[in-house]
């Protein structure tokens, strides 16, 4: 069946992340507010306001220590608002999937392009973020520019969960069961607030096979320049998400656009 042959990666998917970067370019204006300004409320309020009862936290000051955290869970709450909410209403009320499939592009052209697209808006939040933690002065040397490409492959890794529940959806409601049983739990508990060593022995070790664990693993040591620790491990991990979590998306989405 044609809704299980191998993904294809083509260059029609930077048509489409063409064309949704040129409909973001609308509104750049308040999305540049958002990115800025809620990251600094954030950092302010949470780093400078907490941060002065819990001082260091390990061995940095608690301000390094959560805007390591709010990058990689930035990341990932922007990926996936963008791949539910914004990809849901392209392919299901503006049906703009179908006149992007009545030219030669196909289905998989049009998911790869949703997850570059998606990854991309990461970007962005991630790098805002960094840019306001570096005016604060928590970013410790250079070795944090590897942060960019890190955020745009926990953007990658988020983007193909959000396109899975995309593909389920059959209206907007169905999105707050992701939100409250799988984001929320892994804001919570995958270390952006605090080391994940504090929780109870069984919720460490489940907390580990969790994706945003290994994002703000390889943003913390990156943004407080420390030596990484299993580098390619986190890597990997994200990497297995992305791609597992597209081929999925791909089979879901084949079977509802073409039934």
């Amino acid at each position: 069946m044609r809704r299980w042959r191998t993904p294809r990666i083509r260059p029609g998917a930077l048509a489409v992340w063409r064309r949704n970067i040129l409909v973001w370019r609308k509104l750049l204006v308040p999305a540049i507010l958002m990115n800025f300004g809620e990251p600094l409320i954030y950092l302010l309020g949470l780093g400078f306001g907490l941060g002065r009862f819990v001082g260091d936290m390990s061995g940095m000051p608690y301000l390094a220590f959560l805007s390591s955290g709010i990058i990689a869970s930035s990341a990932m709450t922007t990926a996936s608002f963008e791949g539910m909410y914004s990809v849901f209403t392209r392919m299901v009320p503006q049906k703009t999937y179908e006149a992007i499939l009545a030219t030669p592009l196909e289905i998989d052209d049009i998911l790869a392009g949703e997850m570059l697209w998606c990854a991309t808006k990461s970007l962005f939040s991630g790098m805002a973020i960094l840019a306001v933690a570096a005016v604060l002065g928590v970013v410790e040397s250079w070795q944090a520019v590897w942060v960019i490409p890190v955020v745009f492959l926990i953007g990658l890794c988020f983007a193909g969960l959000a396109l899975i529940m995309s593909s389920l959806a059959y209206n907007y409601d169905f999105f707050n069961y992701y939100f409250v049983l799988i984001v929320t739990p892994m804001y919570i508990l995958c270390g952006v607030f605090y080391p994940i060593e504090s929780l109870p022995a069984a919720v460490q070790g489940a907390v580990q096979v969790l994706p945003l664990t290994h994002a703000v693993m390889l943003t913390r040591s990156l943004v407080a320049g420390a030596e990484l620790t299993q580098p390619l491990l986190h890597i990997t991990v994200l990497l297995l998400y992305a791609a597992v979590s597209y081929a999925i998306a791909l089979v879901l989405v084949r079977k509802r656009l073409q039934a």
